[in-house]
């Protein structure tokens, strides 16, 4: 065998071992990657699953007590009869907020303003849940 074709095999066979290298770096990465995701989507999950929706969710919003309490609870109670009240708390708006599970299973929010009248409706925003959002506003 001659030099030219002993060359010519040494570099077909370093091109095919960097071939495979980069495919396996690429398979490598792409499994690391997923259970990396699959982990992080655990965490979030398994953080959503532990919040207690009795409690407020930001460092902005407190928990109502006494009367307006009540009038919170009340507000909320005869828009959505039968509803479960999880919480009632300010809001960082400077409103207040029932947070609630109707009848049929909805999360919402009922808002209501300082001067005691529901002035909208959010959806969703439970733990783990969607981002509210505004679906009606008082009438």
């Amino acid at each position: 065998m001659n030099t030219s074709m002993k060359a010519k095999k040494a570099v077909a066979a370093s091109a095919l071992l960097v071939t495979g290298l980069g495919v396996g770096a690429a398979v490598a990465s792409t499994t690391t990657a997923s259970a990396a995701t699959t982990a992080a989507t655990g965490a979030v999950t398994a953080t959503a699953q532990t919040l207690d929706p009795t409690k407020s969710m930001r460092p902005d919003e407190h928990l109502l007590t006494g009367s307006t309490a009540a009038k919170v609870r009340a507000l909320a109670l005869a828009k959505y009869p039968g509803a479960t009240i999880q919480r009632v708390e300010t809001d960082s708006d400077g409103v207040y907020e029932a947070h609630i599970v109707t009848s049929a299973g909805a999360q919402l929010i009922v808002q209501v303003g300082k001067d005691f009248t529901v002035t909208g409706t959010q959806t969703g925003g439970g733990p783990g849940g969607p981002a509210p959002a505004q679906s009606s506003t008082a009438g």
